[in-house]
């Protein structure tokens, strides 16, 4: 609460209640990944009529950036109304910052939502089956993704994933969903907010998650189909196959190339399947 917005977007719900928020941590400089987003599961024929919306979160570049991408950023914002840019450094070690910004900002600008979505900028949204999904029933205090139960902290130093004895002296972590791309109703995002306070940093992100909500006394659920227990949020990278796809969420390790190649050919045949 420290930091101060860049650029922000306080007035996106204030005439509209999203059935659906995507919030998606990027860096400054991924305006290819932006704009392909806004082109396949964002694009503004598939979420007015789903009552979705996307809004990009970053920090500032961890390196000095020239006047004209700094330009180029602004004149993004202004015309698309979806990037809010607060002032600490844009950085791997960043994303829990980056994720309780997210929180609090949808819990701040939108709590009439009914659901949130984080999810990253490298992934396929089925965005169509996500909806009708999470219209079968109402929930509360509710969130769902690929939930991990057996994570541990690494202690290598040397591991992109450590985690010090003093940070985190614990042996296990508590369950968790994938930072992939996981969903919660919007009332969670409120209480997680909260919850932050009696949770010190950790670099890990989803696993900073999952420590907030064991201080609010709530477990994420497995997001499978049923009857074939099938995990619908796919991390793994999974070659693209139209039908398999249709009865999916999310599938992991898209490059913005590979995401509009299939998302055309996706949209026009997944009613079929």
């Amino acid at each position: 609460y420290t930091y101060r917005y860049v650029h922000d977007q306080p007035l996106l719900c204030k005439n509209r209640k999203p059935f659906l928020v995507f919030m998606v941590p990027v860096a400054p400089q991924e305006t290819e990944s932006r704009a392909v987003i806004r082109r396949t599961w964002a694009n503004v024929s598939v979420s007015g009529s789903l009552n979705t919306l996307t809004v990009f979160f970053m920090g500032v570049p961890e390196e000095p950036v020239s006047k004209a991408s700094t330009v180029l950023l602004e004149n993004e914002s202004r015309t698309h109304m979806d990037i809010v840019q607060m002032n600490f450094r844009d950085s791997y070690q960043n994303l829990t910052i980056k994720t309780v910004m997210m929180m609090h900002w949808v819990a701040t600008h939108c709590p009439e939502a009914s659901y949130v979505m984080k999810v990253d900028a490298d992934i396929f949204v089925n965005v169509f089956y996500l909806v009708r999904w999470l219209k079968t029933s109402s929930r509360h205090e509710f969130i769902t993704g690929s939930v991990i139960t057996d994570g541990r902290p690494r202690r290598d130093h040397n591991s992109k994933w450590y985690v010090s004895q003093e940070q985190y002296p614990e042996d296990t972590f508590p369950a968790y969903t994938s930072g992939a791309g996981y969903v919660l109703s919007t009332d969670l995002a409120s209480r997680i907010t909260w919850a932050c306070q009696f949770v010190p940093l950790i670099s890990l992100e989803d696993v900073y998650i999952g420590l907030c909500l064991r201080v609010l006394g709530i477990r994420p659920s497995y997001g499978i189909s049923l009857p074939t227990l099938r995990n619908l949020f796919e991390i793994r990278n999974l070659e693209y196959d139209r039908c398999t796809f249709s009865r999916l969420i999310l599938v992991n390790g898209f490059n913005p190339s590979r995401l509009l190649e299939v998302w055309q050919d996706f949209v026009e045949g997944q009613s079929r399947c």
